[in-house]
């Protein structure tokens, strides 16, 4: 595991939040969207990872109810594939019941690196491509069945959360 758990707020994970192409107000002391959370970060820093689970009854895309990852930037040394994959296993710590949707991420390829599969490291994690959102950008989805065995985050021993069961938000 090369995450550490870490907050919406964590003053070391700004200067990330802030470069990545999504952030939509830079130097905000907040970079997570509003509900239930997930902030991971390296040791050094390097690369953030935030899971969100908004509720089903608030989402405007076409996988409500799953888990987003909502940001992810590695400036660090290692591959963002395996990154990908342990902040999976991570959620999964954090919330055991896996959503029937699983994970979902959205790519802007207008404001990524032209390649010639968009979301090439989330695809190398076991996302598999899974449509367009209305605003245009490219959606991938993990489903259970490709996500890796539950693994908490350093500094995590147990759930912190645990009345964040899915069951009190059905």
């Amino acid at each position: 595991m090369l995450w550490h758990l870490s907050h919406r707020a964590d003053e070391r994970a700004l200067p990330l939040a802030d470069r990545h192409y999504n952030r939509q107000k830079i130097g905000s002391p907040q970079f997570v969207p509003p509900g239930r959370c997930l902030v991971l970060l390296t040791a050094d820093a390097d690369a953030l990872w935030v899971t969100s689970w908004p509720l089903a009854a608030y989402v405007k895309h076409a996988w409500p109810g799953a888990w987003i990852c909502s940001c992810f930037r590695n400036e660090s040394r290692h591959l963002s594939s395996v990154l990908i994959r342990d902040a999976v296993a991570a959620t999964r710590a954090e919330w055991p019941a896996v959503p029937d949707l699983g994970m979902v991420t959205f790519v802007d390829t207008a404001k990524t690196r032209r390649k010639r599969d968009p979301g090439r490291c989330y695809r190398k994690a076991g996302f598999k491509p899974c449509g367009w959102t209305k605003g245009g950008l490219f959606a991938l989805q993990m489903l259970v069945d490709d996500m890796p065995e539950s693994s908490p985050p350093l500094g995590q021993s147990g759930t912190l959360f645990a009345h964040q069961a899915v069951g009190e938000y059905a």
